[in-house]
C-alpha cells in the first residue's frame, strides 16, 4: 500500500480547511473521496484535490468503499456518532472530528465497535499540536515552573451579533455551545497537561439575543494532583485575556493570542507549500516566563498540526499506537457532562 486512500465525510470548515490539507500534505495519504450534497463544495472539494471522487452522501461512500482506507468524520456535531457507527461496521479506521460524541455513551459505543472489528479509532484533537501549549508543555517538564498550582487557559472572541449556525441556534443535545465546541479543547489540553480531575465547577450563560445555548462559559477543574485549572470560552470578550497563564511555584508564564496554524489554513496557506517554516510564531508574539522583576521572552515552539496525520498514517501502516486515545475523548465528554450538571446546580460536582 503506497498511499492511504482517504475519505472525508463533510467539506465545510472542518473537513475542507482542517482535515483535507493536512491528509494532503501527509506523503502517505491521499485525499481520494469527499462527501458532500453542496455543488459548491463539491466543485471546491474537485479543485483542491485533483481526481477526487465527490459523494452526495455517506451512505453512498459506505455502499462503495473498496478503495478506501481511512475514514474521517466532519460533519456538524449531532451527526459525529451515528456516521461513526457507519463507518467502523465496514470494518474501517476512523478518525471523528472533535467532540467526538454528545454523549458519554456514544464514544464508549464507539470505542466498543472499533475494538471488535479490529480497526484504529482516533479523535482529532487538533489543539495539542498548538505551539503554545507544545511550549507549556515544554516548561513544565523542563522543571522551569516549579510546582503547577493553577493553570488558566482561554478561547475568547468578539462577537457580539450571531452568525446564526447551528452551533448558536442548536441545542446542547445537539453539541452545540461553546462548551462543547471549544471546551472540548480546552479540557482535553488541561486533562493532557495534569491528569485526572476530582471535581468540576461550571457556568453558562448565554449572552446574545437569539441564542439557544451557552456563548458564554467558565469551568473550573481541580486534579487529583492539586493543580487547579481555570478555562474561559466566550463569544461576548470585547477585551480578550492571555490565551495561557500558568502560575508555578518558582515561576509563571504568560502568552496571549492564537496558534498561527488555523489563521494559516483558512488563508490558504498549506504545510508543504514551501513558502515559510510551518507553525512558528514571531518573536514580538512569544510568551513571557519568570517571576517578578525577572521576566523574559521564551521562543514559543513550532505548531505542528500534521504531526496528527502522521500518527494516524504509524497507527495504521506500522501498528503505532493512534495519535490520541479516544479514551481520552470520553473522559473530555465526562468532564464536560459534569460542568454542565454543576452549571444547573450552582455548585461544584465530583467528576
Amino acid at each position: 500500500m503506497s498511499r492511504l486512500q482517504v475519505a472525508i465525510v463533510g467539506y465545510g470548515l472542518a473537513g475542507s480547511v482542517f482535515h483535507a490539507p493536512l491528509i494532503a500534505a501527509q506523503p502517505r495519504m491521499r485525499v481520494a473521496a469527499v462527501v458532500t450534497g453542496s455543488p459548491e463544495r463539491a466543485e471546491q472539494a474537485r479543485r483542491e484535490h485533483p481526481g477526487v471522487r465527490v459523494v452526495p452522501s455517506a451512505e453512498a461512500l459506505f455502499a462503495d468503499i473498496a478503495d478506501i482506507d481511512l475514514v474521517v468524520i466532519a460533519t456538524p456535531n449531532r451527526t459525529h456518532a451515528p456516521l461513526a457507527r457507519q463507518a467502523l461496521d465496514t470494518g474501517l479506521p476512523l478518525v471523528v472530528d472533535k467532540p467526538f460524541a454528545v454523549s458519554v455513551a456514544e464514544g464508549e459505543d464507539l470505542i466498543a465497535r472499533a475494538e471488535r472489528a479490529g480497526v484504529a479509532l482516533s479523535v482529532f484533537q487538533n489543539r495539542r499540536w498548538d505551539g503554545d501549549f507544545l511550549t507549556v508543555r515544554r516548561l513544565i517538564a523542563d522543571g522551569r515552573l516549579g510546582d503547577v498550582r493553577r493553570f488558566e487557559s482561554r478561547f475568547e472572541r468578539w462577537r457580539p451579533v450571531p452568525k446564526g449556525g447551528w452551533r448558536e441556534v442548536g441545542s446542547a443535545d445537539e453539541g452545540a455551545g461553546l462548551l462543547f465546541d471549544l471546551g472540548s479543547h480546552l479540557i482535553d489540553q488541561a486533562v493532557t497537561l495534569f491528569g485526572p480531575v476530582r471535581s468540576v465547577y461550571g457556568e453558562l450563560d448565554r449572552r446574545r439575543p437569539g441564542i439557544q445555548t451557552d456563548d458564554d462559559a467558565f469551568v473550573a477543574l481541580t486534579h487529583t494532583s492539586g493543580v487547579r485549572s481555570h478555562l474561559w470560552m466566550s463569544a461576548v470578550t470585547p477585551q480578550l485575556g492571555p490565551r495561557f497563564r500558568v502560575l508555578g511555584s518558582e515561576s509563571g508564564y504568560v502568552t496571549y493570542g492564537l496558534d498561527p496554524q488555523e489563521e494559516a489554513l483558512r488563508s490558504g496557506r498549506r504545510p508543504d507549500d514551501g513558502d515559510r517554516p510551518w507553525g512558528t510564531v514571531e518573536p514580538e508574539r512569544w510568551g513571557v516566563l519568570g517571576a517578578e522583576p525577572a521576566i523574559e521572552p521564551v521562543a514559543t515552539l513550532a505548531g505542528d498540526y500534521p504531526a496528527f496525520y502522521s500518527g494516524m498514517a504509524a497507527a495504521i501502516l506500522d501498528g503505532a499506537p493512534v495519535p490520541v486515545d479516544p479514551r481520552d475523548a470520553v473522559t473530555t465528554l465526562r468532564l464536560l457532562d459534569a460542568a454542565r450538571l454543576s452549571a444547573s446546580r450552582g455548585e461544584a460536582v465530583t467528576a
